[in-house]
């Protein structure tokens, strides 16, 4: 077993016991673990849109669509007599952009379960050397034409 320091505000020991908080703080793994999958794996990191009516249909997009693989994964999940946080988030998106008109959905992956998972956190790939792109890319070429470095 491990002990981790654990600093809070609610000091009113009877109300909150140190094993209901622990409890609690465990549970924020999955919180961390549903906004990867809206950033990383739907794409939600980095809108498209500029314009706030644009970024709101991009956000109820997104949101439908979380709510639709979420609807699979339980479905899938009670058919298959596991928790719902060890149905595959990544099986059931692909399911869902894939599906046709009345196909059933099939059995997903069951991720292991894995209690005081512990993951260190560091980006893996290095960013490029490049120059961030601050301007319209066709002024970008114009100016590389003009420069004579163009590829």
């Amino acid at each position: 077993m491990q002990t981790v320091p654990l600093l809070t505000t609610l000091l009113e020991v009877d109300r909150y016991p140190a094993d209901a908080l622990a409890a609690f703080y465990g549970t924020r793994w999955q919180g961390a673990l549903h906004l990867r999958h809206l950033k990383q794996t739907m794409g939600l990191g980095r809108l498209s849109c500029q314009r706030v009516v644009g970024v709101l249909k991009e956000l109820a997009v997104f949101a439908l669509v979380s709510n639709l693989v979420r609807v699979g994964r339980l479905t899938a999940a009670k058919r298959q007599r596991v928790p719902l946080e060890r149905s595959s988030f990544v099986e059931a998106l692909r399911w869902l952009s894939t599906a046709r008109p009345g196909e059933t959905l099939p059995p997903l992956d069951v991720n292991p379960h894995r209690p005081g998972r512990v993951e260190p956190r560091a980006v893996t790939r290095r960013p490029k050397p490049y120059p961030l792109l601050t301007q319209p890319r066709r002024e970008a070429r114009k100016i590389l034409i003009q420069q004579g470095t163009g590829a």
